[in-house]
Parts: C-alpha cells; sequence; structure tokens
C-alpha cells in the first residue's frame, strides 16, 4: 500500500523472513515500511515511537526506496488505525503544508503532482 500522511510518504508490503532479502519467503506476521526519504520514517517514528521506537532504519542502497522500517504486523495495524483517528483537517495538502513547515516543501509539491496524475483518472 501507498500512504501519503501529513509525516511522510510510505510504501507498505508484508517483509520477507530473515533479512528481507529476495530469496525469503514472505513473512505473514511482519511489515516492511519504506520511503524514499529518511527524514518521513523518523517523522514516523517520533510520532509513533512506543510502536515504532526500537525500529532501526535501515539503509538499502540501490533499490527503489532507500530507508526501510521493519515492524510487527500487530504494531503497523495500530499506527494506520491511530493515522485515521488523529485526522483533524479538512484538505490534506494544506494539513501536510501546516505540518512540514518549509522543510516539506518538496513533498507538498510531490503531492501536488500526484494529484494531478490521480485526477486524470476521474476525467
Amino acid at each position: 500500500m501507498w500512504l501519503f500522511t501529513k509525516y511522510g510518504f510510505y510504501s507498505v508490503v508484508s517483509a520477507r523472513q530473515g533479512d528481507g532479502g529476495y530469496s525469503q519467503p514472505v513473512d505473514d506476521e511482519r511489515m516492511m515500511v519504506r520511503a524514499r526519504m529518511r527524514n518521513h520514517l523518523e517523522s514516523l517514528r517520533e510520532r509513533f515511537v512506543e510502536l515504532l521506537g526500537p525500529s532501526e532504519i535501515q539503509v538499502s542502497q540501490g533499490t527503489d526506496y532507500a530507508y526501510r522500517l521493519f515492524v510487527p504486523k500487530s504494531n503497523w495495524s495500530q499506527v494506520v488505525a491511530e493515522l485515521a483517528n488523529e485526522t483533524d483537517y479538512d484538505n490534506f495538502k494544506s494539513a501536510v503544508a501546516k505540518h512540514q513547515g518549509a522543510n516539506g516543501t518538496a513533498y507538498n509539491h510531490a503531492l501536488h503532482d500526484v494529484w494531478t496524475v490521480m485526477n486524470w483518472l476521474q476525467k
């Protein structure tokens, strides 16, 4: 799943067993939360320190998502539920701009690009 939040953008998939290498089978109880920007994972981990805090951000050079967290699926489910519960805005892109400030300018621009591309589907 792709997840765009005020903390950042994540691609979340079931992790593979062991070191998560391609030769390993899928681990149905563990998730790999991937990000293109390290600060997005750091922001999410700071917000959900009790659920994600002990997870180390791993750097994967030469992959499409350079930064990864491996977390138990039960913890990830709680993170997603809390993200839904804390939604208190009526305009997502504006909430991102407010939350991220000047540090999130590139992310905010990317969100507008994604909005434009997805809007084409509606037409």
